[in-house]
């Protein structure tokens, strides 16, 4: 009986030590998986410093085009204000050609007239040098609209392939396969490249 009960003993034993070689095996096999772990972090970092950048971009873009509404909004009225001024300019002219006909003329109502005509002259420049200036503002600001949207779009693309990244990153630590993390990583690799592109060398 005692026999039997040790070799029971020496049975449970020798499973123990079988389960524990088995699991130590199968971390060693596995410790691999922390790294994919850790890649995933700094890809998962980098994407969100993407997500950032691309949100700001996406607000400049809006930013810029309300300016340019508003300069194109201005420009029109300044072009108003000097068609108004332009119209009373023709009346006044209107108003010198019978004083100039008219007999005996009135030297001083001339003189008058062509003062205010010589005024409106002056205010219509003015009005246009403002006038165009509001519209190369407006210009400029559809410009860098143009610009930083093409910036928010590149930054879309490795906002993308970021994401594809950290899901085949995923995949790999399910099914446990060492090719899913070597191509997680390249895209992570691309991803970085398409931010640094656009943060550094695409011209803004």
């Amino acid at each position: 009986m005692q026999t039997s009960d040790l070799d029971e003993l020496k049975q449970l034993v020798a499973e123990l030590r079988a389960d524990h070689v088995a699991q130590k095996q199968k971390e060693k096999r596995d410790s691999w998986t922390k790294y994919v772990s850790l890649t995933m972090v700094c890809i998962a970092v980098l994407a969100a410093i993407a997500t950032l950048k691309g949100g700001g971009f996406s607000t400049r873009t809006l930013k810029e085009m309300n300016e340019a509404t508003f300069n194109q909004a201005e420009a029109s009225d300044k072009w108003s204000f000097f068609e108004a001024k332009s119209i009373k300019e023709n009346l006044y002219e209107i108003e010198l050609e019978h004083l100039q006909a008219a007999l005996p003329m009135d030297a001083t109502a001339v003189d008058k007239m062509k003062a205010k005509i010589a005024k409106y002259e002056k205010d219509k420049a003015d009005i246009t040098a403002q006038a165009k200036s509001f519209e190369d503002k407006r210009d400029a600001s559809r410009q860098t609209a143009v610009r930083v949207a093409e910036h928010s779009k590149q930054m879309g693309l490795s906002i993308t392939l970021f994401q594809i990244a950290i899901a085949l990153g995923a995949m790999c630590l399910i099914v446990k396969k060492k090719p899913l993390w070597i191509v997680s990583t390249l895209f992570g690799l691309l991803a970085t490249a398409q931010m640094i592109y656009v943060l550094y060398i695409l011209p803004l």
